[in-house]
């Protein structure tokens, strides 16, 4: 018997991410499939843009979610020193500890080659950085780390950060609430490319204060 129940546990972890997703599944979203004026946005594994919401709101930005998406104008395309901030205001809790943030060094990101490095945070104080390169990922600090930086989740299931990229010459800082939590090297040419926004799966967001300055 504990050797079949071994078995199992470790076919649920073989389990594909497809067939994990399909416990966790897309939400339907009304007014789905249009976006503002220069924007373009790619879902994860070709998923349609109908689940997909991003709208002007106010002064900012607001996305309801659906698939797992990355949002950009090929206006925010950086090849020197650049800084990019965005507030992130989760208005509803997620089903689990989905993430978002910002991406840059964007590249052929209708294609099947596409490639940027991203920075996210989720509800539980923890952020993460890494790349995407076609359809693998990985990951640039040692998976998701605690920081103090992060405001957590509160009980009512709203959560606000701000966000921050410096790309300088030489080095390539991560910010949250105006801390540091994480820094690498800017290796030449590895920063280059489009800036935008990172967005997981079924997630409600509004967005304060997206720009990406050139320095």
């Amino acid at each position: 018997m504990r050797t079949l129940l071994t078995l199992a546990a470790v076919a649920v972890l073989a389990m594909p991410a497809s067939a994990q997703m399909d416990k966790d599944p897309d939400k339907a979203v009304a007014g789905g499939g249009k976006l503002p004026a220069g924007w373009s946005a790619r879902t994860d594994r070709g998923a349609a843009m109908d689940n997909v919401k991003f709208e002007t709101m106010g002064s900012g930005l607001h996305v309801t979610l659906g698939p797992a998406v990355i949002l950009y104008q090929a206006a925010d395309a950086m090849t020197g020193p650049f800084h990019m901030v965005a507030t992130f205001n989760q208005t509803k809790a997620p089903t689990h500890a989905e993430a978002y943030g910002l991406f840059f060094a964007g590249k052929d990101l209708a294609g099947e080659g596409q490639s940027y490095t991203y920075f996210l945070i989720r509800k539980d104080g923890k952020f993460l950085v890494k790349t995407r390169t076609g359809a693998q990922t990985a990951n640039v600090t040692a998976g998701w780390t605690d920081s103090d930086a992060v405001v957590k989740e509160d009980a009512t299931g709203k959560q606000a950060n701000k966000l921050e990229i410096l790309v300088g010459k030489d080095k390539v800082t991560f910010s949250v609430n105006g801390t540091e939590v994480h820094s690498m090297p800017a290796a030449a040419g590895s920063t280059a490319g489009i800036a935008g926004l990172r967005v997981n799966h079924n997630l409600d967001l509004h967005i304060a204060g997206f720009g990406v300055h050139k320095m």
